[in-house]
């Protein structure tokens, strides 16, 4: 797979304060990458260097196998944090202005637009003022205006913030789609659900430094805790290399003795007899990983 994103060894500070430390990650073509870290990580430094709207001390930025260029930024889509829309502008004059800028010409960019609006149920509104649209509507149309011109990396900061449950699914399911059609896609976000659902991979930044890297399922099962989550009927009593049961609303959490495998668990509870609707290796949400990192990362 074609590597879109290659970022190696890259460093920058301010004055004395060092925002992004010899940082390397690659994002593969169909992969959603999550950027993830605490206030203050890096983040946002790394991505303006990825947009070329600030320069590395050292190290190499390479999107599309090429150092950025002005033919390469017209193939990016960035959604940012702080809405950059112009609010007396109606939503479909918007939305063409912003393709045009990345090189598309306006009846293209007419026809992608209203496409693209008919499918996020925002037709009805594109000869609306911006400012006229509710807060969750406006980032629907920041969202496309972000991917009219078919970019090849999209990058998107804190892309689910005040989207309520249905446009929530709606912008998910475009994503999913986006990720089919092999382009690439970043996202920076506070909300670990999010990057648990949608991501492929992520990296984990702390005091401008990677801390942790890599697949959402290698890194869960390389911080599982020794527990097993078990629905069953019967009588469990004691279980070998059990040292505690801990009982939650649908299930009994089994903290295991850190020798004791979870099969030998299995195998002992079937040979007891227990019917079993549901035995599975616990392993912990992204949310208490990431504390933990930042704690040890920060000691």
């Amino acid at each position: 797979m074609v590597n879109v994103v290659e970022i190696k060894h890259i460093v920058k500070s301010y004055a004395d304060k060092v925002a992004v430390d010899d940082l390397s990650f690659s994002i593969a073509q169909g992969e959603i990458f999550g950027l993830i870290g605490p206030n203050g990580a890096g983040k946002t430094t790394t991505i303006k260097m990825m947009m070329d709207i600030m320069k590395p001390d050292s190290g190499e930025v390479e999107i599309l196998g090429k150092t950025l260029g002005e033919a390469t930024k017209d193939k990016l889509g960035y959604m940012p944090e702080e809405r950059g829309l112009y609010k007396k502008q109606r939503v479909l004059d918007t939305i063409v202005y912003f393709a045009t800028l990345k090189g598309m010409n306006p009846e293209l960019a007419t026809q992608r637009a209203n496409q693209l609006l008919e499918k996020t149920g925002m037709l009805p509104n594109a000869r609306k003022k911006i400012e006229e649209l509710s807060k969750g509507m406006s980032q629907i149309i920041q969202f496309i205006v972000t991917i009219v011109h078919s970019p090849e990396l999209i990058i998107m900061d804190e892309p689910f913030s005040g989207l309520d449950p249905v446009n929530t699914e709606l912008l998910k399911n475009m994503l999913f789609e986006l990720r089919q059609q092999g382009k690439a896609i970043i996202m920076s976000t506070h909300q670990m659900n999010q990057i648990e659902e949608l991501c492929d991979r992520v990296l984990m930044m702390n005091r401008g430094r990677s801390v942790l890297y890599g697949g959402i399922k290698e890194i869960k099962a390389k911080y599982s805790n020794n527990a097993v989550h078990l629905d069953y009927k019967g009588e469990l009593g004691k279980i070998p290399g059990v040292v505690e049961q801990r009982k939650q609303k649908d299930y009994v959490e089994l903290m295991l003795d850190g020798k004791t495998t979870p099969q030998e668990v299995l195998k002992h509870l079937l040979s007891k007899g227990i019917a079993i609707n549901r035995f599975e290796i616990a392993t912990p949400p992204l949310n208490e990983i990431f504390i933990k990192i930042v704690g040890e990362s920060s000691e």
